[in-house]
């Protein structure tokens, strides 16, 4: 079984891409998705409290994700520590969903991952495709579906890898722009991953 992930900077359109390949059948890990799960169970939550007390947390124990982000996304130092926490458990919990899929006869699985090559993901893949877009219009979609401001937006799109850089390492891309159809490139990937 082949091992793809999924990855492309924020506003890309990469969630929009996995769910294509999951109408074809695909079984699809959201990695962004399990670590929100694991960043919540008792282990990290410890983790947490050891590292930035209770600050990071509601009164009611639960993690207070704006609090959070606001430290570990205004120093690199800082999420390289919660990364630590996170994501040795989220690669095992990949590795534990793969084995099933496997089982199943599934010819191939994607992890869709925002940090695939940021935080060594790919190096447990056995392909990569990059979704890509137009600035312009990556900004605009996260401005519309997380109602935030153009500068917010940036911020964001700047602390992460440049997407040439991406599309450069990626084994394949996707071009997701509004202008361009994407549903062949997913269907010919697919082909070639189906073999």
């Amino acid at each position: 079984m082949v091992k793809i992930g999924l990855t492309g900077g924020i506003g890309s359109g990469k969630s929009t891409v996995a769910r294509a390949f999951e109408k074809l059948g695909v079984p699809v890990f959201y990695a962004d998705d399990q670590a929100k799960q694991i960043l919540s169970t008792d282990a990290v939550k410890q983790d947490l409290k050891r590292q930035w007390g209770e600050k990071v947390f509601f009164d009611n124990g639960d993690v207070d994700k704006a609090a959070l982000a606001q430290i570990v996304f205004s120093e690199a130092e800082e999420l390289q520590k919660l990364n630590g926490f996170i994501h040795p458990k989220l690669m095992q919990a990949f590795e534990q969903w793969a084995k099933e899929k496997e089982l199943l006869k599934n010819k191939y699985v994607i992890m869709e991952a925002a940090i695939l090559f940021e935080a060594g993901f790919h190096m447990d893949v056995d392909k990569t495709i990059c979704v890509s877009a137009p600035n312009a219009e990556r900004i605009e979609r996260v401005m519309l579906r997380d109602k935030v401001s153009q500068e917010q937006v940036e911020s964001r799109i700047n602390s992460q890898w440049p997407q040439d850089k991406l599309i450069g390492i990626s084994d394949y891309e996707i071009q997701n722009s509004n202008n361009d159809m994407i549903l062949e490139s997913i269907i010919k990937l697919h082909n070639i991953f189906s073999k």
